[in-house]
């Protein structure tokens, strides 16, 4: 168990290495292209752009540049955006990593909380009306884009119906930290909880319904069952376990690219400034030093989800752990 740990935070680190040569390589040594201006942004001055080349150390050796332009992402953290008037880099992203991670947290519990619900309970009903009723609502939820869904939603509890007691109690658009108000936090995410966990709960929800009643066809789950033990026994302790498996390498690939950013649509809808939205800006702008460190943070927490499954992995399937 220790030796599969250590190895595995060992390829983590690695991977980011590994990642953080390859984006540095793409933004700042594509060939016939001047990363120094670039980072100037548009129509900047020749005197601009010659100050950025001999801060960045553009007029080094690429390995030097590298270990410039990591020291000063993760070390100094004085890795400045000259598209926003030398606004450091670091602290906007760790101004928005919260909202991410209250969004998309919080959306998870929902979508694991609902998939395994719905996947339990169409699977012990297969066949019967309730598992058709249950698999045509899923359906209908994996099909809504979130950006409708999102401002169908606003419509109702921010204008239509913000008056009735069903949604006078949901503040305006926008994000209250945790620290400051708990409940404030909690009334401006749990509508966009949902929403973005709709999507989620349906396709968890129809994935693990199909491991299930797959698992129902295997050896074990028969000799379970021949034993006499008990249906919630043999769903609970035997097919669930098994069947897991597809759901938490799905879980985990998601959760690290929703922190990484892809709630962005989610984050816009609710007026949210979380990684997704700065990225988004950061593009338009071409602002290649925010560009770096939200793919850099990106990159970070889809290999620590990743990390985290192999985690999980040894302690649901035992035979993960040999070797």
């Amino acid at each position: 168990m220790i030796v599969s740990l250590i190895r595995r935070l060992a390829e983590m680190v690695f991977v980011m290495f590994g990642i953080s040569v390859v984006v540095f390589l793409i933004f700042f040594a594509t060939p016939g292209s001047d990363p120094a201006a670039r980072i100037a942004g548009r129509n900047a001055a020749p005197e601009t752009v010659e100050q950025v080349r001999r801060d960045f150390g553009f007029d080094r050796p690429l390995p030097v540049q590298y270990v410039s332009m990591m020291r000063r992402l993760f070390v100094t953290q004085d890795l400045t955006s000259f598209v926003n008037r030398g606004q450091r880099v670091i602290p906007l992203v760790m101004d928005a990593a919260p909202i991410t991670l209250s969004l998309v947290a919080g959306a998870a519990v929902i979508w694991v909380i609902g998939g395994i619900l719905l996947g339990v309970v169409t699977a012990a009903t297969a066949g019967t009306w309730v598992d058709k009723t249950l698999m045509i609502v899923a359906l209908v939820g994996v099909s809504m884009p979130v950006f409708w869904l999102g401002e169908v939603m606003n419509l109702l509890s921010q204008s239509r119906l913000h008056d009735t007691w069903m949604f006078s109690w949901v503040p305006a658009l926008g994000y209250k930290p945790f620290s400051e108000d708990p409940a404030g936090w909690f009334r401006t995410l749990v509508i966009p909880w949902f929403t973005l966990a709709a999507l989620y709960v349906g396709i968890y929800g129809r994935v693990l319904r199909a491991n299930l009643v797959e698992a129902y066809q295997e050896d074990f789950v028969r000799t379970a069952r021949a034993k006499g033990l008990g249906p919630a026994r043999v769903m609970l302790r035997h097919a669930l376990r098994t069947s897991m498996i597809p759901f938490i390498t799905m879980f985990g690939l998601d959760f690290g690219v929703l922190v990484g950013g892809s709630a962005l649509l989610t984050e816009v809808v609710f007026g949210l400034n979380g990684v997704g939205r700065l990225t988004y800006l950061a593009l338009l702008s071409l602002d290649l030093p925010m560009i770096l460190a939200t793919v850099l943070y990106a990159s970070f927490f889809v290999v620590v989800a990743n990390a985290a499954v192999d985690l999980v992995y040894l302690a649901v399937d035992p035979r993960t752990r040999e070797g």
